[in-house]
């Protein structure tokens, strides 16, 4: 999770150090999670040990930045996961276990419920957040309605076929 977001991080803003990417984290996880040295550096490390970023000397610290070759790694990851097509590996029941909720159902019911609370709390600091052109709000409710006609439509009928396309247009 550190080296992708380190990774994204460089992408997007340049060259890092490890004490400002632990602040990072901190502050996206409104202080939740701040990682520290010994999590933050065997990351940085690792990164640059498989050419994904290159490490530099700067004025009293280590700077990263991505390599092309990150770039390419990075690229792949966001269309793997983020795509729209397949997302991955299901791992839910590794999280199930790993949670302790046992089973996977409830522990997928939890996580989307923890994710509808991020959407609001977004909603609630960036009111007129827009995402391609279109709001923010207008793009979760969407999402949702095609969720709710995925799930109340047996597989395999037409109508959950065009909520699929409808999804990949939107």
């Amino acid at each position: 999770m550190i080296g992708l977001y380190a990774l994204a991080t460089m992408a997007k803003e340049g060259p890092v150090y490890g004490y400002q990417l632990a602040e990072r984290i901190a502050d996206r996880t409104d202080g939740a999670w701040r990682p520290g040295a010994g999590a933050i550096y065997p990351a940085l490390g690792s990164l640059a040990r498989q050419g994904l970023a290159r490490a530099s000397r700067g004025p009293g610290r280590r700077l990263y930045a991505i390599t092309p070759r990150g770039r390419a790694f990075l690229g792949r990851i966001r269309s793997q996961w983020m795509g729209g097509g397949q997302s991955g590996p299901d791992l839910s029941r590794l999280w199930a276990e790993i949670s302790g909720a046992g089973d996977p159902g409830e522990h997928l019911v939890r996580h989307l419920r923890r994710h509808l609370d991020s959407i609001v709390n977004v909603l609630d600091r960036e009111p007129d957040m827009r995402t391609g052109g279109e709001s923010f709000r207008a793009r979760v409710l969407t999402e949702l309605a095609v969720a709710q006609d995925r799930l109340t439509v047996p597989a395999g009928s037409p109508r959950r076929t065009r909520a699929r396309k409808a999804r990949r247009r939107a």
